[in-house]
């Protein structure tokens, strides 16, 4: 696996140390992720996203979504009921899980559902209107001569 150096990347530029840490982990973590549970990331439209997790076996009870900076945080613990029972075989996992999403700016967490299995997690990008782009008026070209002739007759 190749490794890469971003200290050139911390020396040339200013307020990019969130791009450049968000690609050291996902390229440190690409190897050690988990696969249970398995999910989908869905882009529905420009701004909204939804992502799908399976969790059959899973209770709403025992599910938790929570975002805490800038991070969903998708977990569940099941009590062990089944403690007292002896299984021949037993392929549906239950076990506990917690699955990690780096949110990006501006996401929201605007809905949650368990239905037939699968915890559907939406998401929103709101950005605010401050940053949103907008037109600047030109003023004529009138306006900017008589600032011009105005700072010449001062100086």
């Amino acid at each position: 696996m190749r490794t890469y150096d971003f200290a050139p990347l911390y020396r040339a530029t200013v307020g990019f140390d969130q791009i450049a840490d968000l690609m050291d982990r996902v390229l440190t973590s690409e190897s050690t992720q988990p696969s249970y549970p398995p999910y989908n990331i869905e882009k529905l439209d420009d701004d909204s996203y939804r992502i799908s997790i399976a969790v059959a076996g899973f209770s709403d009870a025992d599910l938790s979504v929570e975002v805490r900076e800038n991070a969903l945080i998708v977990s569940a613990r099941k009590a062990d009921e089944n403690a007292d029972r002896s299984y021949l075989h037993r392929g549906i996992a239950t076990r506990a899980f917690e699955r990690r999403f780096h949110l990006a700016d501006h996401m929201q967490v605007t809905g949650a559902s368990h239905v037939d299995g699968m915890l559907h997690i939406e998401l929103m990008r709101e950005v605010p209107e401050a940053l949103k782009p907008r037109q600047i008026a030109i003023s004529s070209t009138k306006q900017i001569e008589k600032d011009v002739v105005d700072a010449k007759s001062v100086n």
